[in-house]
């Protein structure tokens, strides 16, 4: 199809008109964050505490979103609180930096909103399952392998 020679397409965003507002809702950020720090080297696992398992079943709470509260600021910009479990021998500090650029890149990238602050609360240490001869593996005991300090 030719166009005429008069024709300029818009070569911006800023030159389209007004077609209404995009809104992400909280469980799909909640589900990006979960799904960023999973990535991160050293992380077992996002949320699954007791408190989580016990609210999950009373108020029938996904799974992506156990774990994670998204809240948004005055300016618009997420506040995220990230509760995780670190694999056995994996330095805590650097591990939960590391989820925190993570989750603050990925969760940018996505909604082109910006991140103010990622709160990382470190729920537990987890035994690594490959490879472990400590019966963490058995399905009678749910709650082995993850050390909480309460």
């Amino acid at each position: 199809m030719a166009f005429p020679s008069d024709f300029n397409p818009p070569t911006r965003l800023d030159d389209q008109p007004e077609l209404g507002d995009i809104k992400i809702n909280h469980d799909v950020v909640a589900s990006i964050v979960r799904l960023a720090a999973l990535q991160v080297p050293g992380v077992a696992g996002v949320g699954g505490g007791m408190a989580d398992g016990l609210s999950e079943l009373f108020s029938k709470r996904e799974a992506d979103k156990r774990g994670v509260k998204v809240t948004e600021d005055a300016h618009g910009d997420y506040a995220v609180e990230l509760r995780i479990v670190i694999t056995y021998g994996t330095e805590i500090g650097r591990t939960a930096y590391e989820v925190q650029i993570a989750v603050r890149k990925q969760v940018i990238a996505m909604t082109d909103k910006g991140v103010a602050r990622v709160d990382v609360i470190v729920e537990g240490v987890r035994l690594p399952t490959s490879g472990s001869s400590t019966g963490g593996d058995r399905p009678d005991d749910l709650w082995a392998g993850i050390v909480t300090t309460d």
